[in-house]
């Protein structure tokens, strides 16, 4: 019986088709992630840019037709927003801006829909800074079924009213844009607790597993807090 002969030629071409999707996957992620965050940032800081191109269109009409060129309008709108977001985290650690902030939230919370949505934001991102004190932060749970696990962030723990079983509030975010995800209420006795940082956690979601922490106790977790 004749050997079939191998093709040099496919053989190659499978192998670069293969490298070049393992290249081109974590650039289209990183490129789909900061095309929205530059989205969002020009739209936020696109206006006073567009207004101040307007103030000097009398004066400097060339001036004024580079500022509003898209991409100069992106970038200025970009550097502009991060400015902004410098000068308040600076504010945010001095005794005034603590003061300011203080008063915005009295304000929100004066609003009837936006104090929901402000008041819940805020209260979630001040969770994330925090660690529980029972549970671990990233815990590992039951999902979508027993014989499977998924990374959870615990928000909160609380007690069953009847039973007085203790819960676990845990957001499980999606890859790889984690702002989008599923809350479980979970069992506190149900839940894999790890050893891992926020932060790995996170790497771990956004590279689909590619960038794993050094422990993984998916069978036995770490020991929780006392």
């Amino acid at each position: 019986m004749a050997r079939k002969k191998s093709n040099p030629f496919g053989a190659a071409m499978k192998k670069y088709l293969i490298a070049g999707i393992l290249t081109i996957i974590p650039l289209a992620v990183t490129w789909v992630i900061v095309a929205f965050v530059v989205r969002i940032l020009t739209t936020v800081g696109g206006p006073p840019v567009e207004q101040l191109a307007k103030a000097i269109r009398p004066h400097a009409p060339w001036l004024a037709e580079t500022v509003t060129n898209p991409f100069f309008l992106s970038a200025v709108a970009v550097v502009l927003v991060v400015l902004v977001l410098l000068v308040l985290g600076w504010m945010a650690t001095k005794v005034i801006g603590r003061q300011l902030i203080g008063l915005l939230d009295w304000v929100m919370e004066q609003v009837p829909i936006v104090k929901i949505i402000y008041g819940a934001t805020k209260k979630l991102l001040v969770t994330f800074q925090t660690s529980p004190d029972d549970v671990q932060r990233v815990v590992l749970i039951d999902f979508p079924s027993p014989e499977m696990k998924t990374v959870g962030l615990v928000t909160r723990t609380f007690e069953d009213s009847d039973t007085g079983r203790k819960l676990a509030a845990v957001y499980v975010p999606t890859t790889p844009n984690p702002t989008s995800g599923y809350l479980e209420i979970v069992p506190i006795e149900k839940i894999t607790a790890t050893d891992w940082t926020v932060d790995e956690a996170m790497t771990f979601i956004v590279s689909g597993g590619a960038v794993t922490p050094e422990h993984m106790n998916f069978d036995k977790g770490a020991e929780t807090k006392a």
